[in-house]
């Protein structure tokens, strides 16, 4: 049997004639870029977000990185952040010139450890970039708290976890500015690339209108030098489609990893902690073992798609050498990346696929049901 680690086919196969029929009205309208369809995915996401303001831009990358522009954050300053991500979340804080200064995360929640954090500001510090990793939000209270302590900014890096909540609140309700990607393998994912940075700010959503399209305040008249990053029709109307099925497919994913969760109890591996008055949306479904390398061969010799998220940590990679992190500074992060494996989870697994996978992890760890 072969159970893929995610089937975007599946997904895509449900919804085909709507898809088509968006993507043909697009055609139709001849209208390409910046029109109707990204203006009304933008309200959108805003209003489901809980701010009042949303910006399409062409990747989720993009959006943190603008996120920070139009922060003003720049060269000399500092932004901590979590070093157990997708390298997007720092990268975008060295491009604008900053420094990342990475803090330690909780080994259950993998999330950055707001313990952690005072301890990382410095009187260069402008903000604090939090990412709600695999679909978990983090712990928001006590960072936002030290943030209003510190006047720091908050930046989310919600890529990871559309429609999930923490403590009744949406993930991307809590910072300055929030940031999401729309990459295909995301819960709420387009056919192609895209991103939106939402806000409440009506000084920030100028600021970041005016970067991703060159700095224009009208047509060839430039007010600074921005980039061009702009969400396309096609893929603002394909997410329109798919954003009317979020919340069932946020539903069924969290259906799949609690009997992923109670099919694995009782193996010598962790699964996902889910804190009370969390609500996880599990764009991954990651357990911890001692014999990760090991069971990632055996599942993928069984046909299980299965990886590893993520193997080497920011702070020991090879581009952030001058930081001056070596390997032991961050014990946790290093601790969970020798040890994390991502499982197979998309809203359409199938009962049968699960019970193939959670059987083969039981027949690896020699446990019978």
């Amino acid at each position: 049997m072969n159970v893929p680690f995610i089937d975007l086919k599946k997904q895509h196969q449900s919804i085909k004639k709507e898809l088509k029929g968006a993507v043909e009205r697009v055609l139709d309208s001849q209208q390409f870029v910046m029109r109707d369809h990204m203006r009304h995915l933008e309200s959108e996401v805003a209003r489901r977000s809980g701010a009042r303001f949303g910006v399409g831009v062409a990747s989720g990358t993009d959006a943190l990185y603008l996120a920070l522009w139009a922060l003003g954050i720049e060269k000399g300053d500092e932004v901590i952040t979590t070093p157990f991500t997708f390298f997007a979340s720092a990268s975008s804080i060295a491009r604008v010139g900053a420094k990342p200064v990475f803090a330690d995360v909780d080994s259950r929640t993998f999330n950055l450890d707001p313990s952690r954090i005072e301890s990382r500001i410095t009187p260069r510090t402008k903000a604090i970039l939090v990412v709600h990793l695999f679909g978990l939000p983090c712990d928001m209270e006590p960072i936002l708290k030290i943030a209003r302590k510190r006047s720091l900014f908050v930046i989310e890096d919600v890529a990871q976890a559309f429609g999930a909540e923490y403590k009744g609140k949406r993930a991307g309700s809590f910072g300055e500015v929030s940031c999401f990607s729309f990459y295909p393998t995301k819960n709420l994912g387009g056919i192609g690339d895209g991103g939106m940075v939402v806000t409440s700010s009506e000084e920030i959503v100028k600021k970041i209108k005016l970067i991703r399209d060159h700095g224009q305040v009208k047509k060839y008249h430039h007010e600074f030098v921005g980039i061009n990053s702009r969400l396309d029709e096609i893929q603002a109307a394909a997410l329109l489609v798919k954003l009317k099925y979020i919340e069932r497919w946020n539903r069924l994913r969290r259906k799949h990893a609690a009997d992923y969760d109670k099919k694995l109890k009782d193996l010598p591996v962790q699964t996902p902690l889910v804190p009370k008055g969390y609500e996880h949306v599990y764009h991954l479904y990651s357990i911890l073992t001692d014999r990760r390398e090991a069971l990632l061969e055996f599942l993928i010799k069984k046909g299980i798609g299965a990886g590893v998220y993520y193997p080497l940590p920011l702070h020991l990679q090879p581009c952030f050498k001058e930081l001056g992190y070596k390997k032991g500074d961050l014990p946790v992060t290093e601790a969970l990346s020798e040890r994390i494996l991502s499982i197979p989870m998309y809203a359409e697994l199938s009962e049968k696929s699960k019970d193939f996978v959670t059987a083969s992890i039981r027949e690896f760890f020699g446990v019978k049901k």
